[in-house]
């Protein structure tokens, strides 16, 4: 047994608090407003924690969900049409302070299952304990931001313009039925953050939860089938290809919010008929570099690295991928950033001051390894002391240096614990690093001398989303932009921003002649329109 093996627990170790009920088999799924239960085949979920037994160490099945056809994915998709209604269902049809009161009465069921759903990041994708919670904390507050930029959005909408004649009222209305796909790593908030402003602004939804991280979404279920008329928000289980291609391929997705990769995106998207009518919002791979000048504070620069490269094993979009470092303290920036890495502390998710944890994704060792040899044959090396090391769904954090252009870990986004590290001397040299990427969302910017980060600046403004100085890539607060260029992206998602993604402005226009104004005063007066009104949401 490895001394990664010992810190797998075994069955009396875990604590009380933590610990699951028996197996969770899941068989329900919400269609129509219906909590259906599924006779057929099941998928197990399996934890990244092992169990020590007798008979060794042996991986936690936790439970299994449906493994639901295409049959079961259009029904839910038919649900979504029919709630819909072209515009006119029920849904659509209401004004945004009613969807409001539905999305809060949500909150209120969501919020009484914090703990079953934070033990359940836990034990599905292995997000420590802190970040589970933050995720969950985090997620309730991005819903409530989300309901106060709505209203400020319809606040400004609420009044009239008038122009050359002309006088319009210009509002937001949906734009049909939602597919929103989220991502493993962050599966509830990433997955929210586009779910419910596609609910907000009136649109259907059917939601496919992450591959990983999807019992989590089981103690919601009967709050969306309570707190939502029917069919408004359906849910299926089930491979990705089977199910979500048949509803790709019916082209009735409007709006098709995916985070994921840029390959799985593209396939999905070719597969819908009108390519032309499907707007799309994505999140999409990233390599995203730090730049790290000789200039730069190295204490600072190394505490914002570990932090970007190794937060929940460096499996998020917005980690840093590659640190760029200047030849002049190439040295002296590895040895204080190895020694940190060295001291992170390994072992299960609810360990107290735990910051490496097991991986979710099976087989994710072997192709960390792969990208670590595939850079030792063309001659870098590990550099810190654990570095290397992997057991089970463990793999410790691996620092690679010095990486060359010709390694995959150069432009390959690795997704998980293993940080390569390349040296320049030419400023010149990192700009092209960047340009010639094919991913685009974000980089970081380490060093002091004005003159010099500003026509970095000038340089990356048009290559990726978001610029940082002297501080880790990340996507909050969640009121800025968030978004990407080149393979990383399409379109753009913070509160407001997202609001506007799935919607569409329509306006109410006519000559400005006494008969109009006297029209629209009537159906204002007599509130004889959902749509044309001035009414004021506080």
């Amino acid at each position: 047994m490895t001394a990664l093996d010992t810190l797998f627990p075994s069955e009396e170790q875990i604590p009380p608090g933590v610990r699951l009920p028996a197996y969770l088999e899941q068989r329900e799924y919400l269609v129509g407003g219906e909590l259906r239960t599924w006779a057929g085949e099941l998928n197990p979920v399996a934890s990244p924690v092992f169990v020590r037994t007798p008979e060794g160490l042996k991986q936690k099945v936790i439970g299994a969900t449906p493994l639901l056809t295409s049959r079961e994915s259009l029904d839910a998709l038919a649900a979504a049409v029919k709630a819909y209604d072209s515009g006119r269902g029920v849904w659509p049809s209401l004004k945004v302070a009613e969807r409001i009161e539905h999305v809060e009465r949500f909150l209120t069921a969501m919020r009484a299952q914090r703990t079953a759903v934070v033990n359940l990041l836990m034990w599905e994708i292995g997000k420590t304990q802190p970040d589970s919670e933050k995720e969950f904390d985090r997620t309730v507050d991005l819903i409530v931001e989300t309901i106060r930029a709505l209203k400020e959005l319809d606040r400004t909408s609420s009044r009239f313009v008038q122009d050359q004649g002309i006088m319009a009222q210009i509002r937001r209305a949906p734009m049909g039925v939602a597919l929103c796909m989220g991502p493993y790593n962050y599966p509830l908030n990433e997955t929210f953050s586009t779910l419910f402003p596609a609910l907000l602004m009136g649109n259907t939804v059917v939601f496919k939860p992450a591959k990983f991280g999807v019992l989590l979404v089981r103690p919601l279920l009967e709050a969306f089938r309570d707190c939502f008329p029917p069919g408004v928000i359906n849910i299926i289980y089930g491979r990705g290809r089977e199910t979500v291609g048949a509803l790709m391929e019916s082209g009735q997705v409007d709006l098709f919010a995916f985070i994921g990769t840029n390959k799985g995106a593209s396939e999905l998207k070719r597969m819908h008929p009108r390519p032309h009518r499907l707007k799309s919002v994505l999140g999409l791979d990233a390599k995203n570099p730090a730049i790290i000048l000789e200039d730069a504070d190295l204490d600072n620069a190394v505490k914002e690295c570990i932090t970007g490269t190794l937060s929940f094993n460096g499996q998020r979009c917005t980690a840093l991928k590659l640190l760029v470092v200047h030849r002049n303290i190439v040295d002296a920036f590895l040895a204080k950033f190895t020694a940190a890495v060295d001291k992170l502390k390994p072992g299960m998710p609810w360990d107290p001051g735990v910051a490496v944890t097991p991986l979710p994704e099976p087989g994710k060792g072997t192709y960390l390894q792969g990208l670590v040899d595939d850079a030792v044959s063309k001659g870098a090396r590990v550099v810190n002391q654990t570095g290397g090391q992997a057991s089970r769904s463990f793999y410790s954090p691996t620092v690679v240096y010095p990486v060359t252009r010709d390694m995959r870990l150069a432009s390959e986004e690795q997704f998980g614990p293993v940080v390569p590290v390349m040296v320049f001397d030419e400023d010149a040299e990192a700009v092209r690093l960047v340009v010639e990427s094919q991913f685009g969302q974000q980089l970081s910017l380490f060093g002091k001398d004005s003159a010099r980060i500003g026509r970095f600046i000038d340089a990356f403004s048009n290559q990726v989303g978001r610029i940082n100085l002297n501080c880790q890539c990340q996507r909050g607060p969640d009121t800025f932009p968030f978004n990407g260029r080149k393979d990383s992206a399409e379109g753009t998602l913070s509160v407001a921003d997202a609001l506007r993604v799935f919607s569409i402005r329509t306006l109410v226009a006519t000559k400005t002649t006494p008969d109009n104004t006297a029209l629209v005063q009537s159906i204002l007066t007599r509130r004889e329109s959902d749509f044309l009104t001035t009414d004021f949401l506080f």
